[in-house]
């Protein structure tokens, strides 16, 4: 699956670009895990390592990890860089269900 066609696989998706050497991604990983199975499949959630979409991470404008993005129909909605608490993430893509 490409890129254009996770963010457009749904009505709202949650991405992620992460960094397996970043501490504070690492952090996060526990919370999106969370978030992940709080949206029980409402809202896909795709985690891209920076080290292996380095390009992708450039195209979409990525100069810090964690960075999350949600995207409804396809066009980026809301951005946040840095660790988020649960809540805060989870809201943020529930929003946009509506």
């Amino acid at each position: 699956m490409t890129y254009n066609e996770a963010v457009n696989s749904s009505k709202v998706v949650l991405v992620e670009f992460y960094a397996t050497w970043c501490p504070h991604c690492q952090k996060m990983m526990p919370v999106v895990e969370q978030v992940k199975e709080l949206l029980n499949g409402r809202v896909p959630v795709f985690q891209l390592d920076i080290d292996h979409n380095s390009s992708l991470a450039d195209q979409e404008g990525v100069k810090s990890v964690p960075t999350f993005i949600v995207y409804k129909n396809g066009k980026a909605v809301w951005r946040h860089s840095g660790e988020i608490e649960a809540d805060s993430l989870l809201g943020k893509a529930e929003a946009e269900l509506s």
